[in-house]
C-alpha cells in the first residue's frame, strides 16, 4: 500500500510540474530513419529524444496540429502520454506498430499456459516418444532424454519466450529487429512450420476417418472383410496374413500402393477428411488468440482425462506388467550408443516445439510484466511427465497385445508339447519369443492406428473406447496446429506482407493453400510422401535454427542486454547456468548432434517401409534417387534462408531495413522495479562476454 501511495504522489507531482512549465514543454519524437540506422542489435525506445518541438499550451489536449511521439509507422501517442502521465497508460498491452491498434493479448495467464501445454503436448507424446523408447533400449532412453531436457529444452524454451515477450513480434520481426543479417532465422522457422503443418494435419485427417467409423457395430477394423470367390465368399487372404487392424490401416484407410514408385491413385475418403480437418483448424483460428485461447481449455485438458481412463483400463489387462518391465528396466549398454542421444535430442525439438518460431509468436501476446519463467517450468515439467505417463499407458497396452500374440503362438505350436513324468514340458520353440512380439508391435504412426485399435477390440463397449481415443488424438493434433500456424501467420502480419488485409483472410488463404498442397498425401503413394516429410523436413533444419538462435542472442544481441531485458520484465535476471547453456553448452551439443546426424545418413543411407501385400508385412527399401533429391530440397528450403538473407544484406542485393521497435516502457519499468545500473563482474566479462 505504501508503494502504491508513493507512486500516486510521484505521478501527481509530475503532473503539477507539467502544468507549471507548459510553455517550456519539450515533446520527444523518434524518426523512422534513426531506428533503421541503429547499430546491429540495438533496441531503441520510442521515448528516445531525437528532435524536439515546443508545444503551445492550448494544444496539449491532442488536436491535430500537436506534435506526437511515433511508435512505428502510424500509431501516435499524444504529448501528455510522453511525460509523467505515461505511467498511467495500460502497460499490460503491447501496441501494434502497423495499424495503431492494441496488439491482442491473452485474456489471462491460464489461457497462455494451456496454449503452451497444448502446443508442446501433442501426437508425438502418444506414438513418437514410446516408439523411440522401445527402439533405444527401454528405460535407457529416459536418461539421455532427461539430461537433454536440462541443457537444451529448458534453456531454449526460456529463451524463446523471453524474445517474444520483449520484442512483441513474431519470429521474423524479432530477428530482423535484433539484426537484419539474422532475419533468415525467422524465415527458416516459418518454412519449417509450414512444412510440418502440411503433413501434421494429415494425421488429424486419419483421426477423423477412424472417429467417424468408430460408431459402427462391429468396428470395421475388428474383423476381416469377405471377398467374392466363385459362387461364394471367403475371408480376404491378405487380411488373414496381416491381421484385421493392420489390414484396415494400410488397405482401407491409406489404400497404400506397393511403393513410392508406383502409379498414384487418389484416395477420395482421405481427401474429404483433409478438407474437414483444415476447415476445423481455420474455424478455431479465425479470431486469433481470443478464440483459440478459449478452445485450449478443452483441447489441452481433454487428452489427460482420456489418458487417465485408459491408464486404469490398461493396468487391468493381462500382461501389462511385462510391458512396464520393458519400459523401466534399462539396457545400460545402450547409453554409450550415440544414436540414443541423437534420437533423444530430435524428440525434444519435436515435443517442446523449439525453433519453430511458434513459442516466440505465442509469447509476443504476453503482457510486458508476464512472468514467463513459471510458464516455462510448468510446460517443460508437464511435457516430460505427460510423455512418461503416456508411455506407461502405451507399454501396458503393448504388454497386453504381446501377451495375446504370444499365447496364440503357443497354441499354434501345441504339437511341440510332450508329456514326461506327468508334467507338460514346452519344447524350445524360437518362433515364440515374447520380447520379439513386444518389439514388433511398435512402428511409428502404426502405434496409434494399429496397436491401440487392436487393444480397443478387446475392451467392453469397444465403440465408446474408440470414440474417446480418436477424439483425444484429434484434440492433441488440433492444439499443436494452433501454435504451428500461429508462428507463420504472426510473422506474415509483422512483415506487413499483405498490408490492409485482415488476419482472418490471411489465415484462410494459408489454410486453403496448405489444403491444396496436402492433397498429395491423399494419394495411394501419399503415405510414403508423408514419411519423407516426417523424416527430413524438420530434423536437421531445427538443429540449425536452434544453433543460430543461441549464436544470435549470445554474440549479436548480447547476453548482458537480454539479461537486463528479462530483469525489466520479471524483476530478476536469468541465472548463470542458463547463460552458459545459451553461449556454450547448447551450441556445442547441437553441433555434435548435427554432425552425428549427417554421418549416420552418409554411412547407413536412408530407408523407408513399403507394404508387402503378399506377406502382409512391412519391408525396408532404399529411397529412390528422386526422393533423396526431394529430401535435400526439404532441408535446404528451410536452412538456406539463414545464409541467403545475410549474404543478400551484405551485398546490398535487397533493401532490408531494421524492424521498428514495438512499444516497450523500459524507463517506466526500470523506475517501477527500482532497477539500478550495475557493473559486470570478472566472471561475466571473461566468460559471458558482458561489457560495462
Amino acid at each position: 500500500m505504501n508503494n502504491k501511495r508513493d507512486m500516486n504522489n510521484k505521478r501527481a507531482n509530475s503532473g503539477d510540474k507539467i502544468k507549471v512549465e507548459l510553455s517550456n514543454l519539450m515533446i520527444p519524437t523518434t524518426s523512422m530513419e534513426e531506428c533503421e540506422d541503429n547499430s546491429v542489435g540495438k533496441l531503441t525506445s520510442p521515448s528516445t529524444t531525437t528532435t524536439t518541438q515546443h508545444v503551445p499550451a492550448n494544444n496539449l489536449l491532442g488536436v491535430e496540429t500537436s506534435p506526437v511521439t511515433s511508435y512505428g509507422s502510424t500509431l501516435s501517442i499524444q504529448p501528455e502520454a510522453s511525460t509523467a502521465n505515461l505511467l498511467s497508460i495500460d502497460l499490460e498491452k503491447a501496441i501494434n506498430r502497423h495499424t495503431g491498434e492494441e496488439r491482442e493479448t491473452w485474456s489471462n495467464r491460464a489461457e497462455f499456459t494451456l496454449s503452451l501445454i497444448g502446443y508442446a503436448v501433442g501426437l508425438g507424446n502418444v506414438w513418437r516418444f514410446p516408439y523411440l523408447t522401445q527402439k533405444n533400449g527401454g528405460g535407457a532412453f529416459l536418461i539421455p532424454y532427461a539430461v537433454l531436457i536440462v541443457i537444451e529444452a529448458i534453456p531454449l524454451f526460456y529463451l524463446e519466450l523471453a524474445i517474444g515477450q520483449r520484442l512483441r513480434k513474431g519470429s521474423i520481426g524479432s530477428w530482423n529487429q535484433i539484426s537484419p543479417y539474422l532475419s533468415g532465422i525467422g524465415l527458416a522457422s516459418v518454412a519449417v512450420s509450414f512444412n510440418v503443418a502440411l503433413y501434421y494435419n494429415t494425421i488429424m485427417a486419419w483421426c477423423m476417418l477412424y472417429l467417424v467409423q468408430s460408431f459402427q457395430n462391429p468396428l470395421p477394423w475388428s474383423v476381416c472383410p469377405s471377398v467374392h470367390h466363385g459362387n461364394g465368399t471367403i475371408v480376404d487372404d491378405e487380411c488373414l496374413r496381416s491381421g484385421p487392424t493392420t489390414y484396415f490401416w494400410y488397405r482401407q484407410t491409406l489404400q497404400i500402393a506397393p511403393s513410392i514408385d508406383s502409379k498414384p491413385g487418389f484416395n477420395f475418403k482421405l481427401g474429404i477428411a483433409l478438407l474437414a480437418s483444415w476447415l476445423l483448424v481455420y474455424c478455431c483460428m479465425i479470431k486469433g488468440i481470443k478464440s483459440s485461447g478459449k478452445v485450449v481449455y478443452v483441447t489441452a485438458t481433454f487428452p489427460y482425462l482420456v489418458l487417465v481412463i485408459f491408464f486404469f483400463r490398461a493396468i487391468t489387462l493381462p500382461g501389462f506388467d511385462k510391458g512396464l518391465e520393458y519400459l523401466f528396466v534399462p539396457e545400460w549398454s545402450r547409453l554409450w550408443d550415440p544414436v540414443v542421444w541423437l534420437d533423444a535430442a530430435s524428440q525434444i525439438f519435436y515435443s517442446f516445439g523449439l525453433a519453430f518460431g511458434c513459442l516466440i509468436a505465442l509469447a509476443s501476446y504476453n503482457p510486458v510484466r508476464g512472468n514467463f519463467v513459471k510458464e516455462a517450468l510448468i510446460v517443460t515439467i508437464t511435457d516430460f511427465a505427460t510423455s512418461i505417463f503416456t508411455a506407461v499407458v502405451v507399454f501396458s497396452v503393448l504388454g497386453f497385445k504381446a501377451t495375446m500374440a504370444y499365447e496364440e503362438c503357443i497354441k499354434q505350436h501345441e504339437a511341440n508339447f510332450t508329456q514326461q513324468f506327468g508334467t507338460i514340458i514346452v519344447q524350445a520353440n524360437h518362433s515364440c519369443v515374447f520380447k520379439e512380439f513386444l518389439q514388433g508391435s511398435v512402428s511409428g504412426t502404426g502405434l496409434a492406428f494399429i496397436v491401440f485399435t487392436e487393444a480397443i477390440n478387446q475392451f467392453p463397449v469397444a465403440q465408446l473406447w474408440s470414440v474417446l481415443f480418436f477424439l483425444m488424438l484429434l484434440t492433441l493434433g488440433l492444439d499443436s496446429m494452433f501454435g504451428t500456424l500461429e508462428g507463420a501467420i504472426t510473422s506474415f502480419n509483422d512483415l506487413m506482407m499483405f498490408p490492409g488485409v485482415r488476419k482472418e483472410i490471411i489465415c484462410g488463404v494459408t489454410c486453403l493453400v496448405s489444403f491444396l498442397i496436402s492433397l498429395a498425401f491423399a494419394s495411394t503413394t501419399g503415405p510414403y510422401l508423408f514419411d519423407l516429410f516426417d523424416s527430413f523436413c524438420a530434423n536437421i533444419p531445427l538443429l540449425v535454427i536452434a544453433f543460430m538462435e543461441c549464436i544470435g542472442i549470445s554474440y549479436v544481441y548480447g547476453l548482458k542486454r537480454i539479461s537486463e531485458d528479462i530483469e525489466l520484465m520479471i524483476g530478476k535476471r536469468p541465472g548463470y547456468f542458463l547463460l552458459i547453456c545459451w553461449r556454450y553448452i547448447g551450441p556445442l551439443a547441437m553441433l555434435i548432434i548435427l554432425i552425428a546426424s549427417l554421418v549416420e545418413v552418409i554411412t547407413k543411407g536412408t530407408l523407408y517401409e513399403t507394404w508387402n501385400e503378399a506377406q502382409g508385412v512391412n519391408t525396408l527399401v532404399q529411397w529412390p534417387w528422386w526422393c533423396q533429391l526431394i529430401a535435400a530440397m526439404l532441408i535446404l528450403m528451410s536452412v538456406l534462408w539463414i545464409p541467403g538473407v545475410a549474404i543478400c544484406k551484405y551485398l546490398d542485393v535487397i533493401s532490408m531495413k531494421r524492424e521498428v521497435p514495438a512499444f516497450f516502457p523500459e524507463d517506466e519499468l526500470r523506475e517501477e522495479r527500482d532497477i539500478k545500473p550495475r557493473h559486470a563482474n570478472v566472471f561475466e566479462r571473461t566468460v559471458l562476454g558482458f561489457k560495462n
